[in-house]
């Protein structure tokens, strides 16, 4: 297998196949991110806006719905993201040899890899054009500032895909996913300000929640759709691209062990 440490922008070859694999399923891949939020907003949104009159958040009084439709938005993203770089990618390592057939060309680990990581946050921004359609067709995103969504989606797409990758790296057999999903993904989605704001949860719990990278992400995607992108949002995007930056070299490293042998 190739140990050439270089990268290149032969990564891209490893994105387009990537795409192509999707375009050939297109409408299966469609369907998920689209649905799957519609149904939490049709269950928890509009099912709790009945019961949650307000919620107040930086100084803002939302409906719930208001609050809780582009917190649904981040979690796909995160969800996309994640998923993505791990199951899937687990599966074209171990099962389909993919990674074995790309290494056997002048590619690197480290194009590949970083490939997958992108190509996990490519789909992330897919979801969340299509989530943001169906929210705006909702009527729950009333400021043009929510294409900001998209780079945000972009950057954030980066974060998770590259924890998915950096757990790929480490996972024996893809039962064990079930490990980091049900103990660290599943918490993330519940307490990061999703459902509901941090000032509900006890001091010591928010500020742990407040070191959750999709609190971050779910802050940055409700200021976006809300118009109210500003200085205050930089400290989430800092923290974003921190995470992305940790994680990327871990990923690397990880994925370089295990398949340079």
């Amino acid at each position: 297998m190739n140990a050439d440490p270089r990268f290149t922008w032969l990564f891209w070859t490893v994105w387009r196949r990537n795409l192509l694999v999707y375009r050939r399923i297109w409408t299966v891949n469609f369907l998920p991110p689209m649905l799957e939020p519609v149904f939490y907003l049709l269950a928890f949104g509009l099912g709790f806006s009945g019961l949650v009159r307000e919620v107040h958040w930086n100084g803002l009084a939302l409906s719930y719905t208001e609050f809780f439709a582009p917190s649904m938005l981040a979690a796909t993203v995160m969800w996309q993201a994640f998923l993505e770089t791990s199951y899937a990618s687990f599966v074209r390592m171990f099962y389909q040899k993919t990674y074995d057939a790309l290494l056997a060309t002048p590619l690197t680990v480290e194009e590949i890899i970083i490939a997958e990581i992108v190509w996990g946050a490519t789909r992330a921004v897919i979801a969340a054009v299509l989530m943001l359609v169906v929210i705006a067709l909702l009527g729950y995103v009333p400021s043009l500032h929510a294409l900001a969504v998209l780079p945000i989606a972009f950057l954030g797409g980066l974060a998770f895909g590259a924890m998915g990758m950096a757990t790929t790296s480490v996972i024996s057999s893809i039962d064990m996913f079930n490990l980091p999903i049900f103990l660290v993904i599943t918490p993330m989605f519940l307490f990061s300000g999703t459902f509901f704001p941090l000032t509900g949860l006890p001091a010591w719990a928010s500020a742990m929640a407040q070191g959750l990278p999709l609190y971050h992400l779910a802050e940055l995607t409700r200021s976006a759709c809300l118009g109210l992108l500003g200085p205050s949002s930089l400290w989430h995007l800092l923290a974003l691209t921190a995470c992305a930056a940790i994680f990327i070299p871990l990923s690397l490293a990880g994925m370089r062990r295990r398949l340079v042998k």
